[in-house]
C-alpha cells in the first residue's frame, strides 16, 4: 500500500545551511544544541528537530538584511520568518513545532546573554489540530496476536521476535524506540515487568501480561540465541545479523502483522500504543496509571486518549441503542 506523501517543501539539510551563517550566530546555535543535549536531556531526534528549526530562522536573519548579531533579532524577523515558512506551505503543526523551537531558543538565549530581552513570548503559537488517533478494536488487536503467533509456530528466530515485539508492544504501550533499547536484564520476567528508559532519560517500570510472557520466554530461550553474535551485547530483541533490532524492522513487522487482520486500521507500533491506552481506559483503568505507564510527562496528553474512548462509546450507542 503507497502511502501519501507530504506537500511540504522539504528543507535543505540544516548542517549544511549552519555552515554558511555567520561565526557569532553560528557559535549560537551550537550552545543552544549543548544545551538541549546536555542540560534538559532531549532525544535526538528533538534536538535535532529544534536545531534545524533555528538555523532556518538565523539564516532567515542574517539573509533578510545582513544581519550578523543576534541582538538584531526582534519579534518582528520572527513574524517574518514564520510568514515565509507559511507561504512556503508548512502545515499548521509544523508551524506550532517551528514556533515553539523559536520561542525555546529566544529563552534560552536571554539567559545566556545573548540578547537584550525575549521577544518569544510576543509570538503567537499556532494551536495544532488534535486528530484522534487511529486505533485497533480489542477483537483486531487479539487477531493480530493470533496471526503473528501462528507465524512463530514452525519457531523460526525471526518470526518468534516479531511476536514477542508485538505482544509487549501491545501489552505495556512503550514506545518502539523504547522497546528496541531494551536490554536482556531490562525484563523481570519473575515479577512480569519491564525497566523502560524513556523520553528525557526518565526511567519508569511497566508490567505486562501472561500471553507477553510467554511470547518473550520462547523468543529469549529458542529464537534469540539462534541470532545472537559474539558482539551482540546485552540487546533484548536482535536483527538477522546479530545487531540490536532496528525500529524500522520492528514497524514493517507490527505493519504486516496488523494487515492480516480484515477491516483493521493501518496501524503500527504507535498505533498499537494508542490502542493499549484506549483499552487500559476502556478497562477501567484510571488516567494517573495510564499517564504513568505510557511514560507521559502531563496528564494533558494521555487525556487525548479519553476522546478515542467517547467516540468508541458514541458509536457503540448509535449502532445498538433502539433511540439512538
Amino acid at each position: 500500500m503507497s502511502r501519501a506523501r507530504s506537500t511540504e517543501p522539504r528543507r535543505p539539510d540544516f548542517r549544511a545551511v549552519r555552515a554558511k551563517l555567520p561565526e557569532p550566530l553560528g557559535a549560537a546555535v551550537d550552545g543552544f544544541e549543548r544545551h538541549l543535549a546536555a542540560e534538559r536531556g532531549l532525544s535526538v531526534h528533538t534536538v535535532r528537530g529544534y536545531v534545524g528549526d533555528v538555523v532556518s530562522l538565523l539564516d532567515h536573519l542574517s539573509g533578510a538584511s545582513g544581519r550578523e548579531t543576534l541582538a538584531e533579532l526582534d519579534i518582528s524577523v520572527l513574524r517574518e520568518w514564520l510568514s515565509a515558512q507559511h507561504a512556503q506551505g508548512a502545515s499548521r503543526s509544523t508551524m506550532a513545532r517551528r514556533t515553539a523551537a523559536a520561542r525555546t531558543f529566544t529563552a534560552w538565549a536571554l539567559r545566556a546573554e545573548l540578547l537584550p530581552n525575549d521577544p518569544g513570548p510576543r509570538l503567537a503559537v499556532p494551536s495544532k489540530p488534535r486528530k484522534l488517533p487511529a486505533v485497533l478494536r480489542t477483537d483486531q488487536a487479539s487477531a493480530a496476536m493470533q496471526a503473528s503467533a501462528a507465524g512463530a509456530e514452525q519457531g523460526d528466530p525471526v518470526a518468534l521476535r516479531d511476536h514477542a515485539v508485538l505482544e509487549l508492544l501491545y501489552a505495556t504501550g512503550v514506545r518502539i524506540a523504547e522497546l528496541c533499547g531494551l536490554d536482556v536484564d531490562d525484563v523481570d520476567r519473575e515479577r512480569r515487568v519491564i525497566r523502560v528508559i524513556g523520553k528525557g532519560d526518565r526511567e519508569r517500570v511497566v508490567p505486562f501480561g501472561l500471553p507477553a510472557d510467554e511470547a518473550l520466554g520462547r523468543w529469549v530461550t529458542a529464537g534469540r540465541p539462534k541470532l545472537v553474535r559474539a558482539d551482540s551485547g546485552a540487546a533484548l530483541f536482535l536483527g538477522v545479523r546479530g545487531g540490536r533490532l532496528d525500529p524500522r524492522t520492528a514497524r514493517r513487522s507490527v505493519h504486516d502483522a496488523v494487515g492480516t487482520v480484515s477491516g483493521a486500521p493501518n496501524v503500527g507500533p504507535h498505533g498499537m500504543r494508542h490502542s493499549a491506552a484506549t483499552h487500559l481506559l476502556e478497562g477501567g483503568a484510571d488516567l494517573r496509571s495510564v499517564q504513568e505507564l505510557l511514560g507521559h510527562a502531563t496528564l494533558a496528553t494521555t487525556q487525548l486518549y479519553t476522546h478515542v474512548t467517547v467516540e468508541r462509546l458514541k458509536a457503540i450507542h448509535d449502532r445498538t441503542h433502539p433511540r439512538s
